[in-house]
C-alpha cells in the first residue's frame, strides 16, 4: 500500500462570488452565432428542406437543437415559493463572536462574505402576483471560507405547523382546489379554512397571516426570521440556543388591503420591480442580522418550547442583539440562471451552527434535497453556477445528470491506498464539520410534548400587542378571507377557534359574516389527533403569557426616520409654476426619494414661466396605489386644468383613502376643494393636526417641504381611516 501523507491540496479560493460567476457569463456583442457546440451558424432563419417548399429534414441538427433545448427550457417551478425576486450581496459582522460560534464569518469583522438573496410568495405560481396576501420567503446563501450556509427563512417568525408531516396537508390546502384550480396565490377559500379550523396549533401564525406583515410595502421593507431555534456552538463546544433575525434599516411597513388589491391590477410586479429599481439606482437594501441567544441552561425557563415553531421569544424576554449587515449592492445577470436555478437548504451550514429538533426542521432537512433533486434534474444541482460555494470541492461523488466537474484519478472510494487516501476527512480542529454532542436515550414514538400544545397565548399576545389600526386591518382580513369560504359550518368553526384567542376579534368578525359566534370547547377542535389516540391527550393548554403585550410586535413602532426609495407623485399640467415644483422635487430627491410628474399627457409641460418640464408618467399609466405620498404644485393654468381632470381628482381620493402623505401649494387649494375627502377634514388645521390627518396646505415652501418630508416619513396616518372612509 503506498504511503499515506496528511499533504493537502490548498488552492486558492475565489473570494469573490461576482468573479466566480464571471466565468460563466456569455456576452454576444460582436459575436457570431454558433450551435450549444460552437460550430458557426450560417442561417438560423430557415430549416433545412427538400426543395423550397419541400417537408423539413430530419438531418437538420441545428433546428432540432435549437427546438430541442426550447422544449426543455423550463424546469418544474417551486411546489411553494415559485414566484421569487434575488439579488447578490454582501455580509459584514460588526464584532468577533467567537464567544458564541466559531462559524468564520462570523468571528471575523475584517471578512466581506458574498450572499445571495432570495425574496418570494409562497401560495402563489410563478404568474401570480407580487401583493397577495401570503408569507414571505426569505433564505440568504452566505458563500463563507467554509462552504455555503443557508438561512432560509420568511418574514415571518412562526410557522403553522409543529411538524413537518403535516408540511403537505398545510401545502394541498392552501393551494388552489383540484377540482377547479381556483383561486390562485390566495387563502380565501373553503380548503385553506377547513384545514385551519381543526389546527389550533395554527392560532398564532394565522394571526399573522392576517396582519399587515402578510402585504408589505416592499421587500425591502419587512424583516425576515429563521423560524427555529438554532444552536450556536463555539471552539470548545459550548452550546447556545439562537433565533436568527433580519431587521430593514429602513424599517417595517405596509400597504393597505384595498390598496394590494388595485396594485396586483395596475403592477403585478410591483415588489419585484421595487427590489430591481432601487438597487439599480444604487439605493442599496439592507437589513442587520439580529440573535436572540438562549444559554443551554435556560432551555426550560421559558413558559413556552424553544423547539415549538409555532412560538416566538418576546424580545422583551430575550433582547436581539445586532451583530452584522447585508446589503444588496447587484442585479442578476440572467433570472433563470440565478434566481430560478439557485438551490437553497436548510441543511447548508458551516461549523458552529448547528441544528435543534425542533420537529419541522428536522423534516425540512430531508424535504429540500428531495426537492433540489426533483426540480433541478439531478443531484449535480451545486455545481450550477449560482450554487457552487466560493472554495473548491472534493469529495468521491461522481457522474449523474449534468455533472460539471473533470474528476482526475483512479479512485472514487474511501479509504484508498492508490491515491494516498485522498480526499481526506478534517479534523473538527482543521475546520471539519462535528454535530452538536447532545446526549439522546429516548423510545421510539409517534408522539407530540405535551409542551407543545399552548396554541392560544402567543396568538393573544401578538392581537393585543397591535395598534388600532392593525387590529382593524385583522378584523378586515379575517372577515375577507372568511367571507369567500362558501361552507357556513367552516366559518363557524373558524370563529369557535378564534373566540379562544381573543373573544372581541372572534365576536367582530361574526358580525361583519351575519354569525353568532360558537361555543366550541377545546377538545373538538383538534382535528389531528392520532386514530388510536385518546382526545383529551390532546387538549390544548390554556396558559396565560408572562408578557401581556410586547411593542416589538407592532408594525406602529418601527423605524419612521426616512424618505429613502419612497416614491412620490407631483401632479402638474401646462402653466404649473415651476418654482413651486422643482424646489420640492429637489428637496425630496436629496433626501433619497424618487420623484415622478404625472400630467395629463406624456412628454413635456410648459411651466408658466416658459420652461419646459419633462413628465414621467400621464394619468394614464399612473395610480396613487403606486405611490408613497402626493403634491400639488401651484400655478394657476394648472391647478384649473387638475381640478378639471377627473384622474387628478380621483388620484388624491384614493391616496387619502389609502392613508397616504398629500400636500398641496396654498396656489393649488382648489384642487383638494374638488376632492370627496375636503369636507371631511377639520375646520381648524394646525401642525399638529397635519401630522395626524396627513394632509398639508401651505404657501411657505421652505416650512411645507419641510414638513411634507416628515409626514412622508412617517408612511401612513393610519388613524383617520376609519373617520375618514371615503369612496375611491
Amino acid at each position: 500500500m503506498a504511503k499515506q501523507t496528511n499533504k493537502k491540496e490548498t488552492p486558492k479560493p475565489i473570494s469573490d462570488k461576482a468573479t466566480q460567476l464571471e466565468q460563466h457569463v456569455a456576452d454576444s456583442t460582436g459575436q457570431y452565432m454558433t450551435t450549444d457546440q460552437g460550430l458557426k451558424i450560417n442561417d438560423d432563419q430557415n430549416s433545412l428542406k427538400a426543395g423550397e417548399r419541400g417537408a423539413t429534414l430530419l438531418e437538420d441538427f441545428i433546428l432540432r437543437e435549437k427546438i430541442t433545448h426550447f422544449d426543455h427550457e423550463r424546469i418544474p417551478e417551486r411546489v411553494v415559493h415559485a414566484r421569487g425576486s434575488g439579488a447578490h450581496g454582501i455580509f459584514k459582522v460588526y464584532e468577533d463572536q467567537s464567544a458564541l460560534t466559531k462559524a468564520h464569518f462570523l468571528c471575523n469583522p475584517d471578512i466581506e462574505t458574498p450572499v445571495f438573496v432570495r425574496i418570494s410568495t409562497v401560495a402563489g405560481s410563478r404568474g401570480s402576483t407580487d401583493l397577495a396576501r401570503d408569507v414571505r420567503g426569505f433564505a440568504v446563501k452566505f458563500y463563507t471560507q467554509e462552504g455555503n450556509f443557508d438561512l432560509v427563512g420568511n418574514n415571518m417568525p412562526v410557522f403553522f405547523i409543529q411538524d413537518a408531516i403535516k408540511f403537505p396537508d398545510l401545502v394541498h390546502a392552501v393551494k388552489p382546489e383540484p377540482d377547479n384550480e381556483m383561486p390562485q396565490a390566495a387563502s380565501a377559500h373553503d380548503t385553506f379554512w377547513d384545514f385551519i379550523s381543526f389546527m389550533p396549533e395554527a392560532s398564532h401564525m394565522i394571526m399573522w397571516q392576517m396582519s399587515d406583515r402578510a402585504i408589505p410595502r416592499s421587500l425591502r421593507m419587512m424583516e425576515g426570521f429563521g423560524v427555529h431555534t438554532f444552536r450556536l456552538v463555539n471552539a470548545e463546544g459550548v452550546s447556545h440556543f439562537v433565533k436568527f433575525h433580519w431587521k430593514p434599516l429602513l424599517g417595517v411597513h405596509s400597504v393597505a388591503w384595498d390598496e394590494a388589491q388595485a396594485i396586483s391590477g395596475k403592477d403585478p410586479d410591483f415588489h419585484r420591480r421595487d427590489l430591481w429599481e432601487a438597487i439599480e439606482s444604487g439605493a442599496f437594501p439592507e437589513w442587520e442580522l439580529g440573535v436572540q441567544i438562549v444559554p443551554e441552561e435556560d432551555e426550560f425557563k421559558f413558559d413556552f418550547d424553544l423547539l415549538d415553531p409555532t412560538k416566538l421569544i418576546p424580545e422583551e424576554l430575550v433582547p436581539v442583539q445586532r451583530i452584522g449587515k447585508m446589503t444588496l449592492n447587484r442585479n442578476p445577470d440572467n433570472f433563470f440562471a440565478e434566481t430560478e436555478q439557485v438551490a437553497f437548504h436548510v441543511g447548508h451550514v458551516v461549523p458552529g451552527i448547528d441544528f435543534t429538533n425542533d420537529p419541522l426542521l428536522q423534516g425540512r432537512l430531508f424535504s429540500y434535497t428531495d426537492t433540489q433533486l426533483i426540480r433541478l434534474g439531478g443531484p449535480n444541482f451545486h455545481e450550477i453556477p449560482i450554487n457552487r460555494p466560493v472554495v473548491p470541492v472534493h469529495n468521491n461523488q461522481r457522474d449523474g445528470f449534468m455533472r460539471q466537474t473533470i474528476n482526475r484519478g483512479k479512485t472514487s472510494y474511501g479509504p484508498n491506498g492508490i491515491a494516498n487516501n485522498d480526499p481526506q476527512q478534517a479534523k473538527a480542529k482543521d475546520g471539519g464539520f462535528v454535530s452538536y454532542n447532545e446526549r439522546i436515550d429516548a423510545r421510539k414514538i409517534r408522539a407530540r410534548s405535551r409542551s407543545f400544545f399552548d396554541h392560544f397565548s402567543q396568538a393573544k399576545l401578538f392581537f393585543n400587542s397591535q395598534s388600532e389600526p392593525e387590529k382593524n386591518h385583522i378584523i378586515d382580513a379575517f372577515s375577507f378571507e372568511l367571507g369567500k369560504v362558501k361552507s357556513v359550518e367552516i366559518r363557524e368553526r373558524m370563529l369557535g377557534l378564534l373566540n379562544h384567542t381573543d373573544p372581541k376579534l372572534a365576536s367582530e368578525i361574526a358580525f361583519a359574516l351575519g354569525l353568532h359566534v360558537p361555543k366550541i370547547p377545546l377538545p373538538e377542535m383538534n382535528g389531528s389527533v392520532p386514530a388510536d389516540a385518546d382526545p383529551a391527550d390532546y387538549t390544548p393548554v390554556q396558559t396565560e403569557s408572562k408578557l401581556t403585550e410586547s411593542p416589538a410586535l407592532s408594525m406602529a413602532n418601527t423605524i419612521k426616520d426616512t424618505i429613502k426609495t419612497r416614491k412620490i407623485a407631483i401632479l402638474a399640467a401646462d402653466g404649473v409654476n415651476e418654482k413651486s415644483l422643482n424646489s420640492m422635487k429637489a428637496v425630496l430627491v436629496d433626501g433619497g426619494a424618487t420623484v415622478h410628474v404625472i400630467a395629463p399627457k406624456l412628454g413635456e409641460i410648459i411651466s408658466e414661466e416658459s420652461i419646459k418640464i419633462s413628465v414621467d408618467e400621464s394619468f394614464l399609466t399612473a395610480a396613487s396605489v403606486l405611490y408613497d405620498a402626493v403634491y400639488v404644485p401651484g400655478g394657476k393654468n394648472s391647478v384649473a386644468t387638475l381640478e378639471a381632470e377627473e384622474n387628478a381628482v380621483h388620484f388624491l381620493n384614493q391616496a387619502f383613502k389609502h392613508c397616504k402623505a398629500i400636500a398641496t401649494h396654498e396656489d393649488a387649494m382648489q384642487v383638494l376643494e374638488s376632492t370627496y375627502f375636503f369636507k371631511k377634514l377639520p375646520k381648524n388645521y394646525d401642525e399638529e393636526t397635519v401630522m395626524r390627518e396627513g394632509v398639508l396646505v401651505g404657501a411657505d415652501e421652505k416650512k411645507l417641504q419641510n414638513l411634507f418630508v416628515k409626514m412622508i416619513a412617517q408612511h401612513r396616518f393610519w388613524e383617520r381611516e376609519n373617520a375618514r372612509k371615503i369612496p375611491a
